[in-house]
């Protein structure tokens, strides 16, 4: 049976009036700033964003350190980041988010390895920068093909105080050639890992470009088609599929980052033609920088499912010449069997499927061209750390009537999919064994469920293969979901 539209908003304000009830009237007030239903022509999704969460709520945030190191400077391959604080945030960072990467680990690249000054009660009260300058020495003894070292601080290093800049400081002079740099990404700063892409995005700024030597490397010959890609972190390969596409059309890729990223390339970021944005919410920042200091334009693109990457083709093909452009409708045909084979197997089976979303940075609105491509309708999404121009672009891509929810706690989150009953859920980790044990279908979309790649043409066939498993799979009634339980 077919709902409209406004039954639709009706019955998505009861259901939030519903969830509000649970709470301290306090509560309530605050969290009812966050719940919402999308109306066309609004210029924003109505809900309040990047607020702190409340204490004693499930969130499933992160915190400053998490935006720094696991996002933005974790996955540069020949760094060593150094997790510079007590062995706990390290240890918990140090499975990282699949940042697929060339080289020989331990040797050349160290992605998937950790490094922390393991803080004890004496470095609290004595100060850790003697450990720090020491930790350093025996990098470069023990790593010798390293290009540089991160230090990312953790919460003690801001409550004493200590001097991580003059430490950087010191041993850049020390090992010259090598760049050593301080991110204060404490994670008690700000509301969410949010802040932390921020923190990386002004240390990229000013101890990777204000400090680079122009003539540094004279061998770099610069081309009219030269791009970058920028906050792609190569989940499952994404930024190999995303770099196909783009020297397909004649387009040279002389930076990505920060998956497979190296610090060669963020050096050589400035000298781009055109700067393309993936994920907007970590690395705005420095795309900004970079139009304002080098006058280098930016666009934003999104390479998820067949309508979305067309779109996007095009509007890269647009800041260049004819032959770009005629280069970009080629390729749009050459791919469009493919997309017909993969809709031919999947839609039927996928039509008019229902999805409910909640993830961090872009893909809250992102994958939605995706999933409409295979005929299913996304009913609800929402940000983990979103900011309002987030939700503003959100508005692109949502349909009127569409439940909004930013931070939603755990308690909201469940009873939202309980009385939605969606088909589909795509959230991250720690939700998934919920709904999975509540016989909800779930797909883990911030790392794709060690699957990938989703980006690309290749990634749409991939994409709508796991979709499907997941919805289709014959487990699903033998878990049933508790609506559809007899009472």
């Amino acid at each position: 049976m077919s709902v409209t539209v406004e039954e639709r908003k009706a019955a998505n304000k009861a259901l939030i009036d519903e969830v509000l009830k649970a709470y301290p009237e306090k509560m309530a007030k605050r969290r009812a700033k966050h719940l919402g239903t999308f109306e066309d022509g609004k210029p924003d999704c109505g809900v309040k964003s990047n607020i702190k969460s409340l204490p004693g709520v499930m969130t499933i945030r992160g915190c400053a350190y998490a935006g720094s190191k696991g996002v933005v400077w974790g996955p540069i391959k020949d760094m060593i980041h150094i997790s510079h604080g007590p062995v706990g945030c390290g240890q918990y960072s140090w499975a990282a988010r699949r940042n697929y990467y060339i080289g020989t680990t331990g040797i050349d690249t160290f992605v998937t390895m950790q490094f922390t000054s393991d803080f004890q009660e004496k470095d609290i009260v004595f100060g850790g920068d003697k450990k720090l300058d020491k930790i350093i020495d025996e990098i470069q003894e023990l790593f010798p093909l390293n290009k540089g070292i991160s230090i990312q601080s953790e919460c003690p290093i801001g409550l004493i105080g200590d001097d991580i800049e003059a430490v950087s400081k010191k041993k850049s002079a020390q090992y010259e050639g090598h760049t050593i740099l301080p991110v204060r990404c404490e994670g008690f700063r700000g509301v969410s890992q949010s802040l932390g892409h921020h923190l990386a995005n002004d240390a990229i700024r000013d101890w990777i470009f204000d400090k680079a030597d122009p003539d540094k490397r004279p061998e770099f010959v610069s081309t009219p088609y030269d791009v970058a890609i920028i906050g792609d972190y190569n989940i499952g390969g994404d930024a190999w599929s995303s770099r196909i596409l783009l020297e397909e059309i004649g387009l040279r890729v002389i930076a990505q980052w920060s998956g497979d990223g190296s610090i060669a390339e963020l050096e050589n970021t400035p000298k781009a033609k055109l700067n393309l944005l993936h994920c907007y919410r970590s690395m705005n920042y420095i795309s900004r920088h970079m139009e304002e200091k080098y006058c280098i334009p930016w666009a934003e693109y999104n390479f998820f499912g067949p309508s979305m990457i067309e779109k996007s083709l095009r509007e890269i093909a647009s800041h260049f010449d004819d032959t770009i452009k005629a280069n970009a409708e080629r390729v749009i045909a050459k791919y469009r069997p493919l997309v017909d084979a993969v809709n031919a197997k999947f839609r039927a089976r996928l039509q008019d499927k229902t999805v409910m979303l909640f993830v961090g940075g872009l893909r809250p609105r992102h994958v939605i061209g995706a999933y409409e491509d295979l005929g299913m309708n996304v009913v609800g999404t929402g940000y983990e750390f979103g900011h309002n121009d987030d939700y503003q672009r959100t508005t692109h891509y949502v349909k009127d009537g569409t439940l909004i929810y930013d931070d939603v706690t755990g308690y909201e989150f469940e009873r939202f999919v309980e009385q939605v009953q969606p088909d589909l859920v795509g959230s991250g980790i720690k939700e998934k064994y919920v709904f999975q044990k509540m016989g909800v279908p779930f797909r883990q979309m911030h790392s794709w469920d060690y699957s990938g790649p989703y980006h690309g043409y290749d990634g749409y066939a991939i994409f709508a293969r796991d979709m499907d498993m997941a919805i289709s799979s014959p487990v699903w009634g033998l878990a049933k979901a508790p609506w559809k339980k007899t009472p």
